[in-house]
């Protein structure tokens, strides 16, 4: 990772971590659809605990907790991460919710082989450069189980942010004090080797609308 990489992907930590503190619940309380779609995927994957990276404030995580999961949440945020124990502990399901602060940029702190499942909503499309992607995949990889699922999302080329604002080179571009790695299919196929492929599948999300691809590979 460059010094210019290192230094966007720390100011990234540091805005996201403002944002949070001035606005807490930013996304609100009800799940994802990526989430609602990953229970059945993961149910039918026989899987009893799930691994979400970039939980932020929790809609996610609380939501898999609600629906009987064992979840482990991870974000380099405290203040995110805070907010999502005041909430797991008011829905009752705080003996269900493990929070990690944790910077994807590093190993995870996981044993090798201990989840069933993986969760990402938009996290691999943060300011991330695509060598720390693969090391990232890699990581993912390693503490899955055998037969286990990984479920992310990005936002990809066809987006209408895709190659306007600031750019930081390697298809990352910056709006609003947001920097969004925006994914080819050409990425999503070399992260994808060495697994099997399940799905790629395309929608929208939000104003604009963003769009994006839901993404879903199982570790043979």
């Amino acid at each position: 990772m460059t010094d210019g990489q290192q230094d966007l992907g720390d100011e990234q930590r540091a805005h996201w971590q403002r944002t949070y503190t001035e606005h807490p619940g930013m996304y609100g309380a009800r799940p994802s659809a990526p989430a609602a779609h990953a229970v059945r995927i993961f149910r039918a994957a026989g899987a009893a605990d799930v691994l979400e990276l970039g939980a932020g404030h929790g809609r996610d995580a609380l939501y898999f907790a609600r629906e009987g999961f064992a979840v482990h949440a991870t974000d380099f945020s405290p203040v995110a991460l805070e907010q999502l124990r005041t909430t797991a502990r008011a829905q009752g399901v705080a003996d269900r919710v493990t929070c990690t602060e944790h910077d994807v940029r590093e190993p995870l702190p996981l044993p090798d082989a201990r989840v069933d499942a993986v969760f990402a909503h938009m996290l691999l499309c943060m300011a991330l450069p695509t060598r720390q992607i693969h090391a990232l995949v890699a990581e993912v990889r390693r503490v899955l189980r055998p037969g286990g699922v990984f479920l992310y999302t990005v936002r990809h080329t066809g987006d209408a942010h895709h190659g306007t604002g600031t750019g930081h080179g390697d298809d990352i571009w910056e709006h609003g004090g947001f920097a969004v790695h925006f994914f080819s299919r050409a990425l999503v196929d070399a992260l994808a080797e060495g697994w099997r492929l399940d799905e790629v599948h395309a929608f929208e999300e939000g104003e604009l609308p963003r769009r994006l691809w839901r993404i879903t590979q199982t570790r043979p």
